[in-house]
């Protein structure tokens, strides 16, 4: 009898540890916006990436849906609704349009277009300096990395797009590519 009782309980522990795990496995990491981003990605030794994503076009990306052309061209393709609210728009546009509200933090703005957090993954999870010291870490806590940065970019400039026209690669990366200088 005691072991069948130190069984049943052996496998009510597996389950329950198997529980959390596979819980954290699937844990959904929340936007926090451009803000929280600057505080280290403006400065100097991290190749002012701050700068230069805030002086691009993806900074400017949504403030694009709220022109009469944007709307005109939601219309023209078949869209009843304005530009900054068609999701055909907003997947390319903005960041955060689709994600449950739970997830999206107080600072973190749609206005503020193809962000950080576009590429890069929702950085709740991965914005605390001990966590992005280590790549590792912050892959772990959400942190996305592209190998080769056409797969990211191809997401949505690609014949999907109701704008598409078709770009040069290397040359659109040169503008918006922004490394961690080496030390």
């Amino acid at each position: 009898m005691k072991k069948v009782i130190s069984l049943t309980l052996m496998i009510v522990l597996i389950i329950i540890v198997a529980g959390f795990y596979l819980q954290e496995k699937q844990k959904k990491h929340g936007y926090i916006g451009v803000e929280p981003c600057v505080m280290c990605h403006k400065t100097e030794k991290q190749g002012k990436q701050f700068d230069i994503w805030k002086n691009s076009a993806h900074a400017k990306a949504y403030q694009t849906l709220l022109t009469k052309e944007a709307d005109e061209i939601a219309k023209e393709k078949g869209f009843e609704t304005p530009a900054a609210k068609t999701e055909a728009c907003l997947k390319c546009h903005a960041s955060g349009y689709d994600v449950d509200a739970s997830l999206i933090g107080k600072k973190f703005k749609i206005e503020d277009g193809v962000q950080c957090e576009t590429c890069h993954g929702p950085g709740s999870d991965y914005k605390d300096m001990k966590i992005m010291k280590s790549r590792e870490e912050s892959i772990k806590n959400g942190l996305i990395v592209y190998e080769d940065y056409k797969d990211l970019c191809i997401k949505c400039h690609n014949p999907e797009s109701p704008t598409y026209r078709e770009i040069d690669f290397e040359e659109a990366w040169e503008k918006i590519k922004h490394p961690v200088p080496k030390n």
